[in-house]
């Protein structure tokens, strides 16, 4: 989906053109990220494409940490969720050329056992800072900085059973169920059984038209609060 394609500009390229030349590099994401460039998911599975229990709206995401169009479209996201204060639906779907995006998606699920709002804090402070993430020992160092300044101690062994590798895995697994083949993969979800209840966003300027679509349709639905903040087995949940 919202995708400049890591086979478009190579990432290790990419990374160095923003560290040598941040213009330059604005300059090559731009046209990707304002115009319609992306095909749309050809969709195998459904289910998972609706809102949490209790919400008419929904962002879901699929993405990946290390990816660069991730990045650059994560505080819209953000911003939109807050403006609409509609749940924001994150699944990992860690790229396999990528370096170090599964063990971000494991390391934020640790943060995620503190609280679900914490690990939203370290995707997002990964996110905004991609640019000096280079490698494994990189991305420890900074997950044990993002430790220390909230006030917890980031253990040697992460995962030490697996079991938070397991949910990115499944996460994963749940992606291609659907059909993804790039990240982002961007849906605007609704909880109507009828009609258009997802749309796909190919191109992120449409993301609050979207948003305002799925809200006047659904307006008739009966009103619940759209809050939701809880950690379920494979997602998370952030507002």
């Amino acid at each position: 989906m919202i995708h400049v394609s890591q086979t478009a500009i190579p990432q290790a390229l990419l990374k160095r053109m923003v560290s040598l030349f941040p213009l330059l590099a604005f300059i090559a994401i731009t046209p990707v990220l304002s115009a319609q460039a992306w095909s749309h998911t050809q969709v195998h599975d459904a289910t998972p494409l609706k809102p949490p229990a209790g919400a008419r709206v929904a962002i879901v995401e699929f993405g990946d940490m290390e990816c660069p169009v991730c990045g650059s479209v994560n505080p819209l996201l953000m911003a939109a969720a807050a403006k609409y204060h509609i749940p924001w639906v994150r699944y990992d779907f860690p790229l396999s050329y990528h370096v170090w995006s599964f063990q971000a998606a494991v390391d934020a699920r640790w943060f995620d056992t503190k609280s679900t709002q914490f690990g939203n804090d370290f995707r997002n402070a990964v996110f905004a800072n991609q640019r000096s993430i280079e490698t494994q020992q990189e991305l420890r160092a900074f997950a044990d900085k993002f430790a220390q300044q909230h006030g917890v101690g980031f253990p040697f062994v992460v995962d030490p059973q697996g079991k938070l590798a397991a949910e990115v895995k499944a996460d994963y697994a749940l992606g291609q169920r659907i059909g993804i083949q790039r990240t982002p993969t961007i849906w605007v979800v609704t909880n109507q059984i009828a009609g258009v209840p997802y749309v796909e966003v190919v191109n992120p300027a449409n993301l609050y038209q979207i948003i305002d679509e799925a809200i006047a349709e659904t307006a008739n639905e009966s009103h619940s609060p759209a809050h939701t903040a809880s950690h379920a087995h494979h997602h998370t949940v952030s507002q």
